[in-house]
């Protein structure tokens, strides 16, 4: 793995530098962006059509190869929506598709690849339609999306479950459950009288995280140099 050679204070020009862009150009895509977002690699996000919202405290992952794209595109006179709650997490290749409505709940998170859709994009015996078959989505608060699942349209996901990776999931899937396959199907229950300790949980007291993040890559941080870090970049070496 390579390793971080930038002296703290780059950093921490990154991360605001990363928070202006944010800011800058992403914010203007939203119908609403709350209060405290972050986004990794903002420039590698893609909103298309709206309205998208997305809640306080969401945490969203982009790289290059794997860009994070939320779409709203619809044939009903501007009704398709996006919502996505606060303190969600998007990690990188996440694909989002509105045609009517996809709402998801608060602390969901979404693993790498994950999609999700409401309509089917095309007739299924007219293939000229661009939009086909279209039924909302709704996940609710707290559920788990593992990596590559699908989420097709129609489907409600009750909240704390989780979706194996690369499940398919075409029905319902109830509260406090794990489903996993193809199509999916439930396989075991959560116990709904243990507590879970949500994102939301987490993300209790932001400022306080931040400054443990930060104290963190001081202490990581603390020996790294501008030179060192230039030699890194334009003569890397084994162990970088």
């Amino acid at each position: 793995m390579r390793r971080d050679h930038r002296p703290h204070i780059l950093k921490r020009l990154d991360l605001r530098f990363q928070k202006w862009y944010a800011n800058h150009f992403l914010r203007p895509h939203f119908e609403c962006l709350g209060r405290g977002c972050t986004f990794m690699k903002p420039w590698h996000v893609e909103i298309f059509g709206g309205p998208v919202s997305l809640g306080d405290y969401a945490t969203v992952i982009a790289t290059p190869d794997r860009k994070v794209r939320l779409t709203v595109w619809s044939a009903l006179g501007g009704e398709g929506r996006i919502e996505i709650g606060s303190f969600s997490l998007l990690c990188p290749g996440i694909r989002i598709s509105a045609a009517t409505e996809i709402v998801i709940g608060e602390g969901c998170m979404l693993a790498h690849g994950a999609f999700v859709t409401d309509s089917d994009w095309h007739g299924v015996y007219d293939r000229s339609l661009p939009i086909g078959q279209t039924v909302p989505v709704k996940i609710e608060n707290n559920v788990w999306i593992g990596d590559s699942a699908i989420i097709c349209k129609g489907v409600r996901i009750g909240q704390n479950s989780i979706i194996g990776a690369g499940s398919v999931v075409v029905r319902d899937i109830p509260a406090n459950s794990v489903a996993v396959g193809n199509p999916a199907a439930v396989v075991k229950h959560l116990d709904a009288d243990k507590p879970f300790r949500t994102r939301a949980d987490w993300l209790a007291d932001p400022g306080a995280l931040a400054a443990q993040f930060d104290e963190i890559d001081r202490h990581f941080m603390k020996n790294n140099t501008f030179p060192g870090w230039l030699r890194s970049v334009i003569l890397p070496r084994k162990g970088d």
